[in-house]
C-alpha cells in the first residue's frame, strides 16, 4: 500500500480504539473481543487495553491475569499491555450494541485492512474453531464473508468496499467511513473521466484520419479536373473541408447551411471518386423497364 493508504488504515484504527463505550456491558464485550490479540504492540490497541483495564479497576472489578479466563491481561514483562488468550462472550444473548462492541474489539485485535491498487480487502485472522462462528456473526449484520484455513488459523475475509462501509458504520468509524466513501467517489470520478478522455481521443483520431483522406481525395479530383464537374453541393463541401480541415460533419453543415447527411454524402462521394476513378462509382444503377 502507498503511504496515504497506510496512514488511512492507522487513522481508522486510532478512531476505533478511541471510542469509549458508555455502557458497562459494551466495555465488557469489547474487552472480550480484544482477547488473544495477535499484535498487542499496536499503539492504538495497547492504549485501548490499558484504558479498559483501568476502567475495570476503578469500578472494583478484579482484572484477570495472563492465565485467567475472560478479560484483559495486565502488563507484560516488557511493560506493554496484551490481551488474554481468550475471552467468553455470549453472542446469542447479547444486545446489538454489545455485539457491535465485540466486533470492534475483534477487528482491533485480529483484523487488517488493505487498500492496495484501489481494492478493499479486510480479513480477520482468528482461531480455526472461531472462523465459522465469526462468519455467521458478521452475516447477521449483513456483512457476509468467507473463511478458509491458512497455516492452521482461520482467515475470515471480504473484498467489498460497500461491506467495509457497513462495518465501519456498525462499529462507529464515522470519520473513516467518510474518508473511504470519498476515496470511492474520487476513484469512480477518475475512472469515468479516463473513459471520457479515451473516447474523445479515439473520436479525434478518427476525425483527423478521415479529414486527411478527404483532403487528399479533393486534391486528386482537382488535379485531374473532375472536381469542377461535380454537383454544386459536392464542390461547396469540398471547399468547406479545405477551409476547416478539423471540422466535424455537424460543424461543416452549420457553416455551409446544409444538412449533415448532405455533407456526409458529398464527402463520401469525393472519397469514392478518388479511389475508383469514375463518376459512376457509387451511383445507383439505371432501372430497365420491360415493355
Amino acid at each position: 500500500m502507498t503511504t496515504p493508504e497506510l496512514n488511512f488504515v492507522e487513522a481508522m484504527r486510532a478512531e476505533l480504539a478511541a471510542i469509549d463505550p458508555p455502557r458497562r456491558c459494551c466495555r465488557q464485550a469489547e474487552t472480550a473481543g480484544l482477547a488473544g490479540a495477535l499484535r498487542p504492540r499496536r499503539r492504538a490497541t495497547a492504549r485501548l487495553v490499558l484504558r479498559l483495564r483501568r476502567r475495570r479497576e476503578t469500578q472494583g472489578v478484579a482484572g484477570p491475569t495472563a492465565a485467567g479466563s475472560p478479560g484483559l491481561a495486565g502488563p507484560t514483562a516488557a511493560g506493554s499491555p496484551a490481551a488474554a488468550p481468550a475471552a467468553a462472550f455470549d453472542w446469542d444473548t447479547a444486545q446489538e450494541h454489545c455485539r457491535a462492541a465485540y466486533l470492534r474489539g475483534r477487528f482491533l485485535a485480529h483484523g487488517s485492512l488493505s487498500l492496495a491498487s484501489g481494492r478493499t480487502h479486510l480479513e480477520f485472522v482468528v482461531g480455526a474453531d472461531e472462523a465459522a462462528a465469526l462468519c455467521e456473526h458478521l452475516g447477521q449484520f449483513g456483512l457476509h464473508a468467507s473463511w478458509r484455513l491458512r497455516r492452521g488459523r482461520g482467515v475470515v475475509t471480504w473484498k467489498s468496499a460497500e461491506t467495509m462501509g457497513t462495518f465501519l458504520r456498525l462499529v462507529g468509524g464515522a470519520a473513516a467511513l467518510l474518508e473511504l466513501e470519498a476515496r470511492q467517489v474520487s476513484r469512480s470520478v477518475r475512472g469515468d473521466l479516463n473513459r471520457v478522455i479515451n473516447a474523445e481521443s479515439a473520436n479525434l483520431q478518427r476525425a483527423v484520419a478521415a479529414s486527411a483522406r478527404q483532403l487528399e481525395a479533393i486534391e486528386a479530383l482537382e488535379a485531374d479536373g473532375r472536381l469542377a464537374a461535380q454537383p454544386y453541393v459536392v464542390r461547396v463541401v469540398a471547399q468547406g473541408r479545405r477551409d476547416i480541415p478539423e471540422a466535424s460533419f455537424t460543424e461543416l453543415a452549420e457553416r455551409l447551411e446544409l444538412h449533415r447527411s448532405a455533407v456526409q454524402r458529398a464527402l463520401a462521394r469525393i472519397e469514392r471518386l478518388a479511389l475508383h476513378g469514375g463518376d459512376e462509382v457509387g451511383e445507383r444503377p439505371p432501372t430497365h423497364w420491360r415493355a
